[in-house]
Parts: structure tokens; C-alpha cells; sequence
């Protein structure tokens, strides 16, 4: 079993949840609108720093992670806007 840690902005919640469905990651805790930092700089939900960051952590199968972080990778890779996804496995 590993976690699996996801970080991204919170408009991806949604592509980011599908993405785990479609490995059947069901086991999964979500953060959602919490302030942080990513290559864009800051986001705390002020006119300053406009978004929200999310922190999503999945008990993930060891059988399944690479396919996982695999799926994540697409998503990240697919447009520029993604490139602030985020992804840590740790083992569990």
C-alpha cells in the first residue's frame, strides 16, 4: 500500500478525482480551498493572490501506484496550465 499525495489547483478537483476513479482508487481524503504556493507563485483566495490550492492523499495499492501517478502524469502534461500538479508517493 502507498499514499499517494496530490497537489494541485482546486478547479482540477473534478479531472483529478476522475483520474482516480478510472484506477479504482476509492480510499482517498481531499483538502480542498487551502492556501499555498506553486510555480505561479502564491494562492490564498485574495484579490492578491487569486485560487485556491487542493492537497488530495490516496491509499493506493502498490499494484496499482504506477498507474496512478502514470494517469496524474498525463493529466500534468497534457496543457500548460497542469504543469502545477504535484505528486508524492510515500509507503503507508
Amino acid at each position: 500500500m502507498r499514499l499517494v499525495h496530490v497537489t494541485f489547483r482546486f478547479e482540477y478537483t473534478d479531472a483529478i478525482e476522475r483520474i482516480l476513479d478510472q484506477h479504482d482508487v476509492t480510499d482517498w481524503v481531499r483538502y480542498a480551498m487551502i492556501e499555498g504556493r506553486d510555480r505561479d507563485g502564491k494562492h490564498d483566495g485574495s484579490q492578491v493572490y487569486p485560487g485556491n490550492m487542493v492537497a488530495l492523499q490516496a491509499l493506493v495499492p502498490s499494484a496499482r501506484v504506477d498507474a496512478v501517478v502514470e494517469g496524474l502524469r498525463e493529466f500534468r502534461d497534457a496543457k500548460r496550465a497542469h504543469a502545477h500538479v504535484r505528486v508524492v508517493v510515500l509507503p503507508a
